[in-house]
């Protein structure tokens, strides 16, 4: 393998790629998952952790993805989009957000959202550069940031901050190098959406420095009490900031992979330019699929109304038995600190040594986070085949925790 071991970039680790011992959080978790399944096989893991709707689509948007995948001419490459998704995008925001977008020019489609994320850095960095990201989060900007030779600071999403990062503790001598700013609301895996003043300190922020803002808004539908606006809804932002929205999570189509990204008309220019050197579009019957569920929110709803049934529980659940948890406001997911140990029991160094007692004490698997303090991420898109079950599996969650005291 040495001519091989050669060959590899740098930026995958060059001759040491595959030798790392390092074990990252994610294969630990499954690792983890795998001993205590095979340990106790009578009791069922609940799992917390996926990230991932647990329903299909609507019968209607299905319906339309069938439809159109048996006429001839869907067959050719999408490219950078057929106009008709781009049409039921601009409508979408109009709606949605009352954000005017051109559906010529101002978006364009992309193969997910972290399709999108991956090809971002490409129209802006170069060796040397900077893209500023918060932590916890999605790192696939940063890590495609660096691959280009380009480095990532991480600003902390603190709970005394409401989880907003603070622009004020950038040193200069970054934000001279700096790019890129990426932000994601409602946040993942915070849960915390961010109000209308803190999208105009940013605008403000980055006009001064030179930067542009790249908002994840994955999750913008999915909000339980107050609306999280789209930062192209504030005035002047469309030529300093790029949205990505995704229908993943939104209408359940997790793995139909079709999002879109608006801006302006140079920037969306400069993003279709890349991509089309990185694939050949989307099939063209996920995207007018795509465009019918845009063209029809209601099927949100039901969606919503789920994950905040399940949120409340958990939220209640938690904090009878001692956690303090935020009301839930985004996404489907609970951010709560970890504790510290269990009465008359073993201590917890960080979330991870938790979220590793939990799977293999209370076979309940979940996301430890310790980038910004130590937190666990409960996911409320658990599978459950009927509201009977649901209950079941809460009320077997509440059970199971509630058998220690938390120190905290």
């Amino acid at each position: 393998m040495n001519n091989l071991e050669n060959l590899i970039s740098n930026r995958l680790g060059g001759h040491t790629f595959g030798k790392e011992e390092k074990i990252y959080k994610f294969e630990k978790i499954k690792r983890a998952k795998r001993q205590a399944i095979n340990e106790n096989p009578s009791i069922k893991l609940i799992d917390l952790g996926i990230g991932e709707p647990d329903d299909r689509a609507n019968d209607n948007i299905i319906d339309v993805l069938f439809n159109e995948a048996k006429l001839k001419e869907n067959r050719f490459y999408a490219d950078n989009g057929i106009q008709e998704f781009k049409d039921a995008a601009a409508e979408y925001m109009k709606r949605r957000f009352n954000t005017a977008l051109d559906a010529s020019s101002e978006i364009n489609h992309a193969i997910g959202a972290k399709s999108a994320l991956s090809i971002i850095p490409f129209v802006f960095i170069n060796s040397g550069d900077y893209t500023i990201t918060t932590v916890p989060g999605y790192p696939v900007i940063s890590t495609i940031t660096e691959y280009l030779g380009g480095k990532t600071f991480k600003l902390p999403l603190l709970k005394q901050n409401n989880f907003l990062p603070d622009l004020g503790t950038i040193p200069n001598d970054i934000l001279k190098k700096t790019k890129i700013l990426y932000l994601n609301y409602p946040n993942n895996p915070t849960g915390a959406i961010a109000p209308k003043s803190f999208f105009k300190d940013v605008l403000n922020f980055a006009k001064k420095n030179n930067i542009f803002i790249v908002h994840d808004a994955a999750y913008i539908e999915l909000v339980y009490k107050d609306k999280q606006e789209s930062f192209l809804s504030i005035e002047g932002a469309k030529e300093h900031v790029m949205e990505v929205h995704s229908l993943s999570k939104s209408f359940n189509m997790t793995g139909w992979r079709i999002a879109f990204i608006c801006s302006n008309s140079y920037i969306v220019k400069a993003f279709a330019t890349i991509k089309d050197n990185m694939d050949s579009g989307q099939f063209i019957p996920i995207q007018k699929a795509g465009a019918y569920a845009l063209r029809h929110c209601e099927f949100i709803e039901e969606i919503k109304k789920k994950y905040k049934r399940r949120l409340n529980r958990l939220t209640e659940i938690l904090r009878n038995i001692g956690f303090f948890v935020n009301e839930p406001m985004g996404t489907f997911y609970l951010y709560f600190e970890a504790p510290k140990g269990i009465k008359n029991g073993p201590t917890f160094d960080n979330a991870e040594s938790f979220c590793e007692y939990l799977i293999r004490e209370k076979m309940i698997s979940s996301v430890p986070w310790d980038d910004a303090g130590s937190f666990i991420r409960f996911c409320a898109a658990f599978e459950a085949r009927d509201i009977d079950e649901e209950n079941a599996i809460l009320n077997e969650i509440e059970k199971r925790l509630s058998s220690n005291i938390y120190v905290f």
